[in-house]
């Protein structure tokens, strides 16, 4: 609490560039006539027997709204209805039915009629729906701190990290539209695509079927749609985008830590973990008892071997869980192969050409359907998993259940685009191979295989559909069930008031809103970090990723204004000292990025065969010409196995392309010897060189990357010069108070015994 006013100026520290930008006018700020500035004071805890070294110029506004609510509920919580030791709080009342819910009431309505320019703000909870929660004010800066003395800290760093991770999308944003702009710029420049599309050129090859004797063979012009499609996103500035997004995820999480050591100083918060209690869940369950080291007061403690073996069982259910995952994305895997030689078998021609992109597409919306019912399902589990291990504190609790839950969503959701990037195609050989097909009900498959453009254009189908899906969906859910919930509720009290002319009273309004989840702020800090990793892992292939996460958040943060402020209940204040468990989660999806993104440039993408083609030593090129055919190896068709011959009747055989010609050599991507040069089949020196290339590339790549950060790390610190040295003043100022005012108390003291020693006499 406040004990003296900031005396620190501009003289006291050096002043930099942003002090400047600091003194214009800036019109995404709200003017202080409607969000009154916050008083700036150096603070110190409070206690009640040195009240006098506080500022207390009003004891009813003294402590916030949020500060009373959180007193209030931590006595609930801790008091016990009955003798039995289990019988204990308010959360297990609600639990047993003894009451439907409990919550903090909200202030008055988010409404009135009358206009806040002219007549102010009817309560907080107005100002915030004016100032934060509506739509049109969706450009302006958010007001933190009325969010922290309203919601409480928890809720008021969750949006503080909001903002700042959608404003540090934006230079991303624009670099990778810039990618994508200069990709449309020189698409009809790129030499490989032009000459797949060139039917009298390369694009006349005759490639080999793409499944067994359901396909027939097809010529190379066929993919010009998909190689053109690929160059958009697979183009020469595609490595400058990768490097820059791991270089911009280091910057983004370096400010982020400047920005929580100035919110953590601002909010009074810096110490809140080492002040935290322990959950009452665990007081009462919890049987044995140790004295704590610390404290030196006796409270509930969990053995080793317990611990030990509830963590053990969670993790068999959390690979047990895992494991179904990945069968759901064998399922998915099947039925793509499946699919697509059903596709290719149809007589109609729209259908074969398009047989590739109709499959990747179906399955990327199943492979959605199929993540969001198995989050469902895990919620619940890792929730009763992560109430097995008895966690000791909230943030303990919070911590397990959120390593639980981000374990299996980054399986969930990425699995799939780490099969397309790095496995899908990789076990197909050579046509003809018995290494090329799986066995199902007595039918044999052949194994997907990339187009000759490559596999970069499925990835970003999947990544677009799964991510662009997964958010449209969860804003869809976020704004329509609440309200839905809401209107069923009221309805009928609504009705009461009109008919009876009984009064729909405060308690009743906030009860009939949407209780908050239980979990908090859990599923959306979930989201978001969910989100990062797509704009980051997989930023190589899908270069308009942070532009759609930028759309998605801007309108992300007024729907969950909205919900705090109009649609839920109001939660109960909570303390926090930053965003807990996610900044290492979003460290370890940072490192995850750069070897993600090193490997698919290498492996996935074509740049590196392209840069063995140009600077070859023995064979180098001046450009792109003829790029295509150096790719391709050929095919002796004698060598098909009579059960997987391709069926001249088929009617791809009576296309124009064919016109009943008989094909003896066909063609497909690799680098193999032909037919006629022992050992047939195998490798060229060719593919060994761009091997060496890739893994090159790869360890180059990654190692510059990660001095870069570091650097970038070390010369960035953690906590900004005016933050510490206003930290230092206000260290002092609180020893100076109580050193004060311990010296009052013993003079007052000294002053009272000489009193009675003169009585005495």
């Amino acid at each position: 609490m406040p004990i003296e006013e900031m005396d620190i100026t501009e003289n006291d520290m050096d002043i930099d560039f942003t002090s400047c930008f600091n003194k214009c006018h800036n019109p995404l700020d709200w003017s202080e006539d409607i969000v009154p500035a916050e008083p700036n004071y150096f603070t110190a805890p409070f206690n009640r027997s040195r009240e006098n070294i506080f500022i207390i110029n009003n004891k009813d506004t003294f402590f916030t709204n949020a500060q009373r609510s959180r007193m209030v509920y931590e006595v609930l919580l801790r008091t016990k209805y009955e003798p039995a030791r289990d019988k204990i709080g308010i959360d297990k009342l609600v639990s047993n039915g003894a009451y439907t819910a409990h919550f903090p009431l909200h202030d008055g309505k988010f409404t009135s009629e009358h206009s806040i320019l002219t007549n102010g703000a009817a309560n907080d909870r107005h100002l915030l729906y004016e100032t934060w929660a509506r739509p049109g004010v969706w450009y302006k800066h958010q007001p933190l701190d009325l969010i922290r003395n309203y919601f409480g800290e928890k809720v008021g760093i969750y949006f503080a990290w909001l903002g700042f991770y959608t404003g540090m999308l934006i230079p991303a944003s624009l670099v990778g539209l810039a990618v994508f702009i200069y990709g449309i710029a020189t698409l009809w420049e790129n030499i490989p695509s032009e000459d797949i599309c060139d039917k009298s050129g390369a694009g006349n090859i005759t490639m080999c079927p793409l499944c067994d004797k359901r396909c027939y063979y097809w010529k190379l012009s066929t993919s010009c749609l998909y190689s053109r499609a690929t160059y958009l996103f697979d183009n020469p500035s595609t490595v400058f985008f990768a490097a820059f997004m791991a270089l911009w995820a280091t910057v983004f999480l370096e400010f982020w830590k400047r920005k929580q050591a100035e919110i953590e100083y601002d909010w009074d918060v810096a110490d809140y973990e080492f002040e935290e209690h322990v959950r009452p869940e665990f007081e009462a369950k919890v049987t044995r008892t140790k004295v704590n080291p610390v404290t030196k007061i006796e409270e509930p403690y969990l053995p080793f071997y317990s611990k030990g073996c509830r963590r053990f069982t969670s993790l068999l259910v959390i690979c047990f869980m895992i494991c179904l995952v990945l069968a759901a994305l064998l399922g998915v895997i099947v039925y793509r192969i499946v699919i697509v030689a059903v596709f290719y078998a149809q007589p109609y021609r729209y259908i074969q050409e398009n047989a590739k992109l109709a499959t990747t597409a179906t399955a990327a919306c199943i492979n959605l359907i199929i993540i969001m019912l198995l989050n469902k399902i895990y919620y619940q589990v890792a929730l009763a998993l992560t109430n097995l291990e008895r966690p000791r504190t909230d943030t303990e609790f919070e911590n397990s259940f959120t390593i639980k839950m981000f374990c299996f969503q980054f399986v969930n959701f990425y699995a799939t685009i780490f099969y397309i990037a790095f496995f899908k195609g990789s076990f197909y050989e050579y046509p003809g191979s018995d290494w090329n097909y799986i066995h199902l009900a007595e039918e044999k498959y052949m194994i997907i295989q990339c187009d000759p453009a490559g596999c970069l254009i499925e990835l970003c189908i999947q990544l677009a559909i799964v991510m662009v899906g997964k958010q449209a969906f969860n804003n869809f859910k976020e704004i329509m069930i609440p309200k839905i919930k809401n209107w069923c509720s009221a309805r009928g009290a609504k009705k009461a008031e009109k008919q009876e002319d009984n009064i729909y009273t405060r308690w009743e309004r906030d009860h009939d809103l949407t209780a908050s989840p239980p979990m908090g702020l859990f599923e959306e800090y979930l989201e978001m970090v969910i989100q990062y990793g797509f704009v980051t892992i997989f930023v190589a292939a899908f270069p308009l990723a942070p532009l759609f996460a930028l759309i998605n958040n801007i309108i992300e943060i007024r729907l969950d204004a909205f919900k705090f402020v109009c649609e839920w209940r109001r939660p109960p204040a909570m303390k926090a000292q930053d965003i807990g468990i996610w900044f290492g989660i979003l460290q370890g999806i940072t490192f995850i990025a750069v070897i993600t993104n090193a490997f698919i440039i290498a492996y996935t993408s074509d740049f590196i065969p392209k840069m063995v083609y140009r600077f070859s030593p023995n064979d180098g090129h001046q450009d792109l010409t003829g790029y295509m055919r150096w790719t391709l190896s050929k095919f002796d068709v004698n060598d098909f196995e009579n059960s997987s011959r391709p069926d001249p009747n088929h009617d791809s055989a009576r296309s124009p392309e064919f016109n009943n010609t008989i094909v003896t050599e066909c063609s497909y991507r690799d680098f193999r010897n032909p037919p006629g040069i022992d050992p047939k089949y195998e490798h060229t020196l060719t593919y060994w060189y761009i091997f060496a290339a890739r893994l090159a590339f790869v360890i180059v790549f990654e190692h510059a990357i990660f001095l870069l950060t570091w650097v970038i790390g070390y010369m960035i610190p953690d906590i900004p010069a005016d933050v510490h040295l206003m930290m230092l003043r206000e260290n002092y100022l609180a020893k100076e108070a109580i050193y004060t005012t311990e010296k009052d108390k013993s003079k007052e003291e000294r002053e009272r015994l000489k009193n009675d020693v003169h009585k005495q006499d």
